[in-house]
């Protein structure tokens, strides 16, 4: 190891630069996109009192109605114990409520109150339009045709098993994966119909 002459460590091996894979390049590009929209959807959602999986629970409800808590999980991408925490802390803010369920005893609903239908409609199209920014540097034709490529590929990854963990420590995402596999399921149901 040297010094340089501003007094900095220099290492005699130079680092070794990644070669151009295209794959790698589209995850990192990727990445970075979907934290730069996601900063402007969750400042968004901050404005107003709320985290993004509060956020995303109302608006699940807000467009689909009331919802079993099993199908908001899965819609969200959280665990059973993190819907259920979140929906309590909407209950909390009067925004949402459970509902029995009549059909199974055990399932419970999660539905807006009136209180929360009135927060959605009033905020829901202010989020639109921040998300709308955030996108616009892409023209509509251009975001329609990105979101078809991102849906093929989700599609494939989802189709593709996950690689194994040789360390026991480490957690599998496997709610993540079901909920993603079950969505593309349905999709790839669909499509058959079509």
């Amino acid at each position: 190891m040297t010094r340089r002459p501003d007094g900095e460590r220099e290492d005699a091996t130079p680092p070794v630069r990644a070669p151009e894979d295209p794959a790698l390049k589209l995850w990192v590009v990727l990445s970075r996109a979907h934290a730069a929209v996601a900063a402007h959807a969750a400042a968004d959602a901050a404005r107003h009192g709320l985290t993004m999986a509060e956020f995303a629970i109302l608006e699940a409800l807000y467009h689909k109605g009331p919802m079993l808590l099993g199908e908001v999980q899965k819609r969200i991408l959280v665990s059973s114990g993190g819907i259920t925490f979140l929906v309590d802390r909407l209950a909390e803010k009067g925004l949402a409520e459970r509902r029995e369920c009549t059909e199974d005893r055990r399932a419970r609903y999660a539905a807006l109150t009136r209180k929360g239908e009135k927060f959605m409609r009033d905020i829901f199209p202010e989020h639109a339009e921040a998300i709308r920014r955030a996108m616009s540097g892409l023209s509509p034709a251009e975001q329609k045709a990105v979101t078809a490529v991102l849906r093929t590929l989700g599609f494939e990854a989802t189709a593709l098993s996950l690689p194994k963990s040789d360390n026991p420590d480490v957690a599998r995402p496997a709610t993540i994966s079901r909920g993603i596999k079950r969505g593309a399921t349905l999709r790839a149901r669909a499509r058959v119909r079509e």
